[in-house]
C-alpha cells in the first residue's frame, strides 16, 4: 500500500502525483488535497475530522451507515503522519500516528468540503431547502398546484411538491377522490401520520352538540398556528375539502408569519425582542372521545435557534393560559407587541376558497391560518378530513427522493 515515493516529509508532494491529484500534510494537523483539475481549488481536511471518519470496516459499519470508531479510547491529539494518493483510483491513502490506516475516496472528500459556499449548498440543497418568504399580495405566484394522481403515482411529482412545501411553506394538490381517507394515503405516501390529542384523521365540521375545539365552529376562525401547546408541535397540515360550503363565508386564510418576523425585526426591533424572548404558557384543555387531556408548553411567540433563524411560530389567542410567568414590567410591552404582530398578519393574510377535491398543506410551524365565519345548515354544510405530517417524515423522505431521482437520471 505504501510504495517507495511515498511522502516521508511532512508538508512534501509525493513526486509521481505532480500536475495530477495530490495531497500535502499542513502544520502536522491538516490534509491538503488538490484535485487534478487545475481549476478546483484545493480543499482542507482537518486531521483529526477525517480520522473520526475512517471509512474502514474496523471503523465504519457499512449496512446501517454508523460509526463503530471506539471513541471510548479515541485519541483526540491523532496526527497524520504519511500520504499516498492513488490517482488512477482517485483515493487518498492515510497513515496515523495511532498506527491506522484509512482510504478516502476524492468525490467523498469533495462532498464534504469545508468551503464556505460548498457548506452553505449542502444545507440549502440537501440538509433542508432554504425557506423563501412571501407577502400575501405575493401568494398567487409561490403556492403551486399539483395533482393528487401524479403525487400518489410519480416521484418526480412527489418530490417537486414535497421542495415546494418545504420551500414556500404550502402547495395545494387537486383532483382528489371525494372520501376520508385521502388524507391518510397522502401521508403514508410520504410517511406516516402524526397522531395527536385529536387522534390521527380528524373532522372540521359543525358538530350536532357542543364543540370540543373552537375550529369545529362555524365562526370566523382567527389566525393561528395548530397545537402551539405541544413541546413537538406537528409540522404540515393538510386539509382535504370533501364539502364546501355554497355560502359568502367559509374561505381560508394564510399568512407566512416568518415574513412578519421579518418585517416586525425591520421595523420594531424593541418589540421583536420581546416576542422571542418571553415565554408564554400555551394549553389546551379539554376532551376527546372519552378521554381528557390537559396540554401545556410554555415558549415564546417568535422561536429562534441559536444562530438567529425561525424555527417556529407560536400563536393562538384563545389558547393562551391566564398564567403568565413574565416580568411584571414587561407585561403591557408585551401585550403591545403582540397585538402589532397580530395586526401585521390580519392585514397581511390571503384570502381563498378550496374546492371540492382539493388539498391544502401547509407549514404549521411557519404559516398562521384561519378562516371566514359561514353559514352551515342541513342543505349548506361543510366538510373537511385533515391530518397531520412531521418534517423529521417529509424531509427524509425528500433526501431520498433526490437520491432516487439523481441516480435515475
Amino acid at each position: 500500500m505504501w510504495p517507495q515515493r511515498v511522502q516521508r516529509a511532512l508538508g512534501q508532494v509525493a513526486p509521481s502525483l505532480v500536475r495530477r491529484l495530490s495531497a500535502r500534510i499542513v502544520d502536522e494537523l491538516y490534509i491538503e488535497v488538490k484535485p487534478r483539475e487545475a481549476a478546483k481549488p484545493a480543499l482542507t481536511f482537518p486531521g483529526i475530522w477525517l480520522r473520526d471518519n475512517c471509512r474502514c470496516a474496523s471503523c465504519f459499519h457499512e449496512s446501517s451507515q454508523s460509526r463503530r470508531l471506539d471513541w471510548d479510547n479515541f485519541d483526540a491529539t491523532v496526527r497524520p503522519l504519511a500520504l499516498h494518493v492513488d490517482a488512477n483510483s482517485q483515493q487518498l491513502h492515510v497513515r496515523w500516528s495511532d498506527a491506522h490506516e484509512s482510504s478516502y475516496k476524492l468525490d467523498w472528500l469533495q462532498r464534504r468540503s469545508f468551503a464556505g459556499d460548498k457548506q452553505q449548498e449542502y444545507l440549502n440543497e440537501f440538509y433542508r431547502p432554504r425557506p423563501s418568504h412571501w407577502a400575501g399580495k405575493q401568494f398567487d405566484s409561490i403556492a403551486q398546484r399539483f395533482h393528487y394522481d401524479q403525487v400518489m403515482s410519480e416521484d418526480a411529482a412527489l418530490q417537486q411538491w414535497l421542495q415546494a412545501l418545504a420551500i414556500y411553506g404550502v402547495a395545494l394538490l387537486s383532483g382528489a377522490p371525494l372520501d376520508e381517507g385521502v388524507v391518510r394515503r397522502l401521508a403514508e405516501r410520504v410517511g406516516f401520520i402524526r397522531r395527536t390529542t385529536y387522534g390521527e384523521e380528524f373532522i372540521v365540521q359543525k358538530p350536532s352538540r357542543g364543540a370540543q375545539n373552537y375550529a369545529y365552529l362555524s365562526l370566523p376562525l382567527p389566525l393561528h398556528t395548530d397545537l402551539p401547546y405541544y413541546e413537538y408541535k406537528p409540522s404540515v397540515n393538510i386539509l382535504h375539502c370533501v364539502v364546501q360550503t355554497k355560502s359568502q363565508g367559509g374561505s381560508n386564510l394564510l399568512v407566512d408569519a416568518f415574513h412578519i418576523a421579518d418585517r416586525l425585526k425591520r421595523e420594531h426591533p424593541a418589540d421583536f425582542e420581546l416576542l422571542s424572548s418571553i415565554d408564554v404558557d400555551w394549553n389546551d384543555i379539554g376532551s376527546e372521545d372519552g378521554r381528557e387531556f390537559h396540554n401545556i408548553w410554555r415558549a415564546p411567540v417568535i422561536c429562534l435557534d441559536a444562530s438567529g433563524e425561525y424555527t417556529r411560530i407560536n400563536h393562538s389567542v384563545p389558547q393562551r393560559d391566564s398564567h403568565f410567568n413574565a416580568p411584571l414590567e414587561k407585561v403591557l410591552p408585551w401585550y403591545k407587541a403582540y397585538a402589532r404582530f397580530v395586526s401585521m398578519a390580519q392585514k397581511d393574510a390571503h384570502s381563498f376558497k378550496t374546492q371540492p377535491g382539493d388539498v391544502l398543506t401547509f407549514n404549521n410551524l411557519r404559516l398562521l391560518h384561519g378562516r371566514t365565519g359561514y353559514d352551515d345548515s342541513e342543505d349548506n354544510s361543510r366538510y373537511i378530513v385533515g391530518a397531520y405530517l412531521d418534517w423529521d417524515i417529509i424531509y427524509s423522505r425528500l433526501r431520498v427522493l433526490k437520491k432516487r431521482l439523481n441516480v435515475a437520471n
